[in-house]
């Protein structure tokens, strides 16, 4: 399946990526895919607005990026975080595995993280510090949102 989506997207996926795709299949079951919704995958994790995509959810994001045809995506940035519009998200360059993001309307930042593996334990920490209490967690209170 990789090798065929290499062959239609005409990229190679970088080693990271191809693994964490083999270990992690996020697609969706084809009768829940909602032809509407320019992303799917899982949902609600590493936030609840975005999820990691599977390899079709992936490869339909990188055939209709919004960004693609005005000089501010390159066919080298690969997607593999997203919202469901697909206006922001998450990409690897294939030339070097480094993880960059979008949001359409602001600067693509790319080479945030040297790997998905240094990607990846940035969550990991985050979760940590969440989970000990030292993370500043948002809560509503009388109304308002306050960050602890």
């Amino acid at each position: 399946m990789l090798a065929a989506t290499e062959e239609r997207m005409g990229v190679s996926l970088p080693g990271d990526l191809r693994t964490w795709l083999l270990q992690n299949n996020l697609d969706l079951p084809e009768e829940d895919v909602d032809d509407e919704v320019a992303c799917c995958g899982f949902d609600g994790f590493p936030d609840e607005g975005s999820f990691f995509l599977g390899v079709r959810a992936m490869e339909k994001l990188y055939a209709h990026h919004p960004l693609s045809g005005g000089g501010k995506w390159r066919e080298e940035l690969i997607p593999f975080q997203s919202d469901q519009d697909g206006w922001m998200g998450q990409f690897i360059d294939a030339r070097d595995g480094r993880i960059g993001r979008w949001f359409v309307g602001a600067p693509t930042v790319t080479g945030e993280y040297q790997s998905m593996a240094q990607y990846f334990d940035s969550v990991a920490e985050t979760l940590t510090k969440i989970a000990d209490g030292s993370y500043p967690v948002c809560v509503v209170t009388e109304g308002r949102l306050v960050w602890s």
